[in-house]
């Protein structure tokens, strides 16, 4: 697939490339970058070459992975966002935002962005969020954009080579007025004990 930009009121939702790797690796300098999320610590330049040269356009290019800068209409990057491909029909979004843009609403805005173009070009019915328990920050987003948070997880993130329990949550097309590509039946309520 080729990469598309979306726009909301406050941002322009667009993939990377080479002419974004400083802007990236200086953004992912901050050590809560590193601690909350799976990149390599410490992050190098290389490291920010190899994921705007080739992991990115790589993963729109197969399907795996839409991953989009975050940026301001003046250009200035606010964070990256990302949609991975689980199963059919479920994509997972992770995302982070620059030190000096947090708690603007930004990622928030970007994550319902980019959930509706997956329920609506992608065919996804189902984009789940996931964060290590303790992340309140990503926790905090996925709950101001609507996704319900289903509970905890037992060693389910592997972030730089430990085992880490995690929240997760999902956001469904009918969260957001938007139809679903299946029918989807929710288990019955059942009275306790049963």
């Amino acid at each position: 697939m080729d990469p598309v930009t979306l726009t909301t009121d406050r941002l322009v939702l667009r993939t990377v490339g080479p002419h974004d790797t400083d802007a990236v690796y200086e953004a992912a300098q901050d050590p809560d970058i590193q601690r909350w999320t799976t990149i390599p610590s410490p992050y190098l330049r290389e490291h920010a070459a190899g994921f705007t040269d080739q992991m990115v356009p790589d993963g729109w290019a197969d399907g795996s992975m839409f991953t989009f800068g975050v940026f301001l209409p003046s250009g200035e990057l606010v964070g990256m966002l990302g949609i991975t491909m689980r199963s059919l029909g479920v994509g997972e979004v992770g995302f982070w935002a620059t030190k000096e843009h947090r708690g603007r609403g930004y990622i928030t805005e970007a994550t319902v962005a980019a959930s509706r173009w997956a329920f609506t070009d992608l065919s996804v019915d189902r984009v789940e969020w996931r964060a290590e328990v303790g992340n309140a920050g990503s926790r905090a987003v996925a709950e101001r954009a609507g996704f319900v948070i289903e509970g905890t997880l037992r060693s389910a993130i592997n972030n730089k080579g430990v085992r880490r329990d995690c929240w997760v949550g999902s956001l469904l097309p009918s969260d957001l007025g938007l139809p679903s590509t299946a029918p989807y039946l929710p288990a019955p309520d059942r009275p306790s004990g049963v």
